[in-house]
């Protein structure tokens, strides 16, 4: 909202003024405030789990593990946990969308090359837990 406000404002002066009738105050645009990021020094490696817990997602349910959802429902366990601000919770939604769309546009198929990428990120995502938690954890 701030960027439409600031292109009003540097827009030619005849060009506020269309569109309204005479005698009729021009609309003032509501003034939002985008949610600013934590920068909390845990959300890089949550970041990073939430990317991988999108790919485990996309790779699990392609190879047709009946657990493929799980991966989906810890991120929002995460979320639920975690109950970050407005910011910090769209960061890490897009993360584990990221996750998802990057296998998504590689894998169509269950190939040996995914069922070995879904267990990297298991490890991966195993290990990041752990470090979350020992540093971060109450």
């Amino acid at each position: 909202m701030a960027l439409v406000a600031s292109l009003l404002a540097i827009a030619p002066a005849g060009a506020q003024g269309r569109g309204k009738t005479k005698g009729e105050e021009p609309a003032q645009p509501a003034s939002v405030e985008a949610p600013v990021p934590s920068n909390a020094p845990y959300m890089k490696p949550l970041g990073r789990l939430a990317t991988v817990l999108g790919s485990i997602h996309f790779l699990r349910t392609l190879c047709g593990d009946a657990n493929g959802d799980v991966w989906r429902q810890k991120m929002g366990e995460i979320l639920e946990a975690q109950a970050p601000g407005e910011a910090d919770r769209r960061i890490l939604v897009a993360s584990f969308n990221q996750g998802y769309r990057s296998f998504e546009s590689t894998y169509r198929k269950c190939t040996p090359a995914a069922t070995v990428a879904a267990e990297r990120y298991l490890r991966e995502g195993a290990s990041l837990s752990r470090e979350i938690s020992a540093r971060y954890g109450n």
